[in-house]
């Protein structure tokens, strides 16, 4: 199956960016790598009924099994210890990948209240960017019957880029809905 996403960063964001940025070598291209969604539920995590609703949403959402995550210490002012469960991770990638962030975009981004734009300041050092969903409602396959309490994703998209600019530049590209820019 070819998704459309992956044809449009052929055809028409590998040129664009070879031309602004100046590759030689194909292999310098930046591209998206993997789709990381992450739900932290701390100590709510000990209530089975809420682990299992959180592990069926991102399920729903995802189209894939999350893992559970564990505390690697043991922290005794916040209550924690050693192998406790704390939340959940889901890493997509390849066709998953760009079937979400076509969703992401396209349907989920426009449903978010009061929503500005995404912040471009949010890319680490190497054009990775990572922003924060603050409830869940705004994807379609979730009912608002199906939750009982409203929680956040953090999600991180993970390219190969090596610069900030880079990073803002490709994923400006597959269009993403950055406020008015202050970068490239």
């Amino acid at each position: 199956m070819n998704h459309i996403y992956k044809q449009l960063y052929r055809e028409k964001i590998v040129p664009s960016l070879t031309e602004k940025f100046g590759y030689k070598n194909p292999h310098q291209l930046p591209k998206i790598v993997k789709i990381q969604v992450n739900r932290g539920l701390g100590l709510a995590a000990q209530n089975k009924t809420i682990l299992q609703k959180s592990v069926e949403e991102l399920r729903v959402i995802t189209g894939q099994q999350p893992i559970i995550t564990r505390a690697k210490k043991s922290i005794a002012g916040f209550k924690i210890r050693e192998e406790m469960e704390l939340g959940l991770t889901v890493t997509l990638r390849k066709e998953k990948m760009y079937s979400f962030l076509e969703r992401l975009i396209n349907l989920v981004l426009p449903r978010v209240r009061d929503f500005r734009g995404l912040d471009d300041s949010a890319f680490d050092r190497f054009g990775n960017y990572n922003f924060g969903i603050v409830e869940q409602l705004v994807f379609p396959e979730i009912s608002y019957n199906m939750i009982d309490q409203s929680r956040g994703y953090n999600i991180s998209i993970v390219t190969t880029a090596k610069t900030p600019a880079e990073g803002y530049a490709l994923l400006n590209e597959f269009g993403f809905p950055f406020k008015k820019s202050t970068q490239g």
